[in-house]
């Protein structure tokens, strides 16, 4: 836990808070195919967002940036958007929704502050959104599920940032599992853990730090070349409602007929979302290589065909490919800055990072920084955190037959029954954590 936001908190307000932490995100692979109701499969990771929550007695609530040394004040019954501060927006669209849900809370205090780095393509706002509303959600026994909570998270980035993400982002803030990334159906929801067993190999990230903001962007342009050409094949083909219905064998038939650049954009979705379904095949066989493989495929489609990428990107991913023992390295994020990711030998991460770093500032005169990543859990509480949901343990644990959790230092192990009746009166037996 970063110990400052507890601190700020007691320092601000003087009470004990909740504690938050809702991470952010990589995508192994699967870029751009999720506002297409395609495939993809992200991790959590565990760096993130933390947030600090109690009630409060005030006539307002107060919500403090320790990253800006800021505060904001907003009245809960008007929580319009804002022009300053813009990470506000984030928060008030999320307190706009449980406004339209009807869904009162009282007056609060909030401190937050993270360690994700702003414009890397790791989905900080996706974290902000959710960690907010899961702090909410538990402060104040609102009884909204993950999947809710997903969506709400979700709306707030559309209608109050302004941008038009898909689904990816805050589903993986909410749903991430330990040491696994997840295949993730962007139409139905439904999704697969699949474990992420590296043995030798771990995941690099080299941030460009060519800083990209995407509602500024050419990504809500991206969506909207997709639907262009949506709308074309539709004609002949009227079952293909976005991207994710049209298949390899139909593409070639509108190469005349549709303009060059939207057939591009197509035939990458087309192609990224089959190299997710295979890349999932890889790594349940524990196949890096093949994965790898994919990852590299996936980086040219997204500077070749759906031009989102930029030079210092391609320039990375360039070093990489002649790199001994780097199986795989792509952009991830919208685009036109960030990181790129690389699936990389323990052992050579420090002979890479220096060489890379050196050839990357001698030719852009900007210093790469690097973070090693691992997958993590989803947003959840910290430090004697217990939920107040029973419809949390129901999404987070399912049907999972034993499940451990520590409290206050201790381990307990209980058997979770399949039927919600039976869940409950155990959970009604467990010692409180406070």
């Amino acid at each position: 836990m970063n110990p400052s936001v507890k601190l700020k908190f007691a320092e601000r307000y003087g009470s004990e808070p909740l504690i938050i932490h809702a991470p952010g995100r990589i995508n192994l692979i699967g870029e751009h195919t999720d506002y297409n109701d395609g495939f993809v499969m992200p991790a959590a990771i565990h760096m993130g967002v933390q947030f600090a929550f109690a009630p409060s007695q005030a006539a307002e609530t107060s919500i403090y940036s320790l990253k800006y040394d800021e505060a904001f004040r907003v009245d809960l019954s008007k929580p319009g958007k804002v022009a300053q501060p813009g990470w506000a927006n984030y928060f008030l669209g999320i307190l706009h929704q449980l406004n339209e849900r009807g869904l009162k809370t009282g007056n609060f205090n909030c401190v937050f502050d993270g360690d994700l780095p702003t414009g890397a393509g790791l989905s900080s706002s996706a974290a902000m959104e959710c960690g907010f509303v899961f702090g909410l959600n538990e402060l104040f026994k609102l009884g909204l599920t993950r999947l809710e909570m997903i969506h709400m998270a979700q709306w707030a980035e559309h209608h109050y940032a302004g941008v038009k993400c898909g689904i990816m982002d805050q589903f993986s803030s909410m749903m991430g599992k330990e040491n696994h990334a997840f295949m993730l159906d962007c139409r139905s929801l439904e999704y697969e853990y699949l474990p992420l067993s590296l043995g030798d190999y771990t995941l690099l990230l080299c941030d460009t730090n060519v800083k990209h903001a995407l509602s500024s962007s050419e990504y809500n342009t991206r969506r909207n070349e997709c639907q262009q050409g949506v709308a074309v094949i539709a004609q002949k083909y009227p079952e293909v409602k976005s991207l994710r219905d049209l298949t390899a064998a139909m593409l070639p038939e509108f190469k005349d007929e549709l303009p060059g650049v939207i057939y591009n954009r197509c035939r990458f979705v087309v192609e990224e979302n089959n190299r997710v379904v295979e890349a999932g095949k890889d790594l349940k066989r524990g196949d890096l290589v093949a994965f790898g493989k994919k990852m590299f495929a996936a980086h040219e489609g997204l500077s070749k065909l759906y031009e989102v990428s930029c030079e210092e990107l391609d320039f990375l991913v360039e070093l990489a490919k002649e790199s001994n023992g780097i199986l795989g390295a792509r952009m991830i994020g919208g685009g036109f800055g960030g990181c790129t990711l690389n699936l990389i030998r323990g052992s050579v991460v420090p002979s890479l990072v220096k060489s890379a770093g050196l050839a990357y500032y001698n030719r852009f005169g900007v210093e790469m920084t690097h973070y090693a990543v691992s997958p993590g859990k989803g947003t959840s509480g910290v430090a004697g955190y217990r939920s107040n949901s029973l419809n949390d343990y129901i999404d987070w644990v399912g049907v999972k037959s034993i499940y451990r959790i520590t409290m206050q230092g201790r381990i307990y192990t209980t058997y979770i029954m399949k039927k919600a009746l039976h869940l409950q009166s155990f959970l009604s037996g467990w010692p409180d954590s406070n």
